[in-house]
């Protein structure tokens, strides 16, 4: 008798968020596309090619374990990037964070506060 094993359905939702169930303190994001060249405020243009420094990214939350205290499904949150887990589920990649490898949160439910983003 073989028995086979149906792969659960990982399709993103409408919304953004992964049904997906994360464990302890992790976060999954869904990082912004690649901007590509950039124009500073002053007016002066970056090419993709120019070589930066340690750059922190911003990308959304998609998914979040049940330890995870102030980081919600669909908040953007800024991060570091480098050596970050990353994975790719439908066609579409992921970064896996830890909640402490956040450095802000960015969400209209904090948009009362005076201070703007947590940092």
């Amino acid at each position: 008798m073989t028995s086979t094993v149906e792969a659960p359905d990982i399709t993103p939702h409408a919304d953004g968020s992964v049904p997906i169930k994360l464990l302890h303190d992790r976060v999954l994001v869904r990082p912004g596309v690649d901007e590509g060249e950039r124009t500073t405020t002053g007016g002066i243009l970056i090419p993709a090619t120019a070589q930066v420094g340690r750059r922190l990214s911003w990308a959304r939350v998609v998914a979040v374990g049940p330890t995870v205290r102030t980081i919600e499904v669909g908040d953007r949150v800024l991060y570091e990037p480098e050596d970050r887990g990353s994975i790719e589920l439908q066609g579409l990649e992921y970064v896996l964070l830890r909640e402490r490898d956040v450095h802000a949160v960015a969400a209209s439910r904090h948009a009362d506060d005076h201070t703007g983003l947590y940092l």
